[in-house]
């Protein structure tokens, strides 16, 4: 008898993953996050509670691991950029094709269940305290990534203007939910979300431009 190949073995762990956190979002958007456990989580999925753990240390990232996938993001944009483009302007450039996008994690995405999603991490003080950390931790990443990319910065100003950049981008995302799930039109969110993200750019480049960012 042959082993399971590694990727048919790394697909079906995936796909367990993902089960385990739509039983458990599913879940928690019915009845509270605070109001269901883990163990009837892992219940519903059809799993035991160590094999739930394996997958997710704890019960806050059953939910906030679909803002983890995108750890990192604005670090690899910097990394990435053409040649031509300042890290500053390869942040914009990628940020409002994502707006464009709809992409959920501007908060710029009218679909029922996004709403809720976000409605969930919100308005529960436990996720929305984890959220600081992953914030933090793409803030560190976006830092380095300046570092690297500016390396006569020095000093404290690529933490700085990461800081800056990556509170804005989720400040802004919060209020373009907001809008949205208070009914505002999403053709007349997208134009807000475009306008403020441009005036939060200048603000920026206002004194980051003029130390080569």
């Amino acid at each position: 008898m042959t082993d399971e190949p590694e990727g048919l073995r790394a697909l079906k762990k995936q796909r367990t993953r993902q089960a385990i956190a739509d039983t458990a979002i599913g879940l928690f958007l019915a009845h509270g996050f605070d109001r269901v456990s883990v163990a009837e989580v892992a219940a519903a999925a059809e799993v035991s509670k160590p094999t739930l753990f394996r997958y997710f240390a704890t019960k806050e990232e059953l939910v906030l691991h679909r803002i983890a996938d995108h750890l990192g993001e604005a670090a690899r944009v910097v990394r990435e950029r053409p040649a031509p483009l300042t890290p500053l302007a390869a942040l914009e450039r990628h940020q409002l094709e994502r707006l464009a996008a709809h992409d959920p994690n501007t908060g710029l995405n009218d679909e029922s269940e996004v709403l809720a999603f976000m409605r969930l991490i919100y308005d529960t003080p436990s996720l929305s305290s984890h959220l600081l950390d992953y914030i933090a931790r793409d803030t560190d990443d976006l830092a380095a990534a300046l570092a690297e990319a500016l390396p006569g910065a020095g000093g404290l100003a690529p933490q700085l203007v990461a800081v800056q950049f990556i509170g804005v981008r989720q400040e802004l995302a919060r209020l373009n939910w907001q809008r949205l799930d208070g009914g505002t039109p999403i053709g007349e969110a997208h134009r807000l979300a475009t306008a403020e993200f441009a005036e939060a750019v200048a603000l920026l480049r206002g004194g980051a431009g003029g130390r080569g960012f």
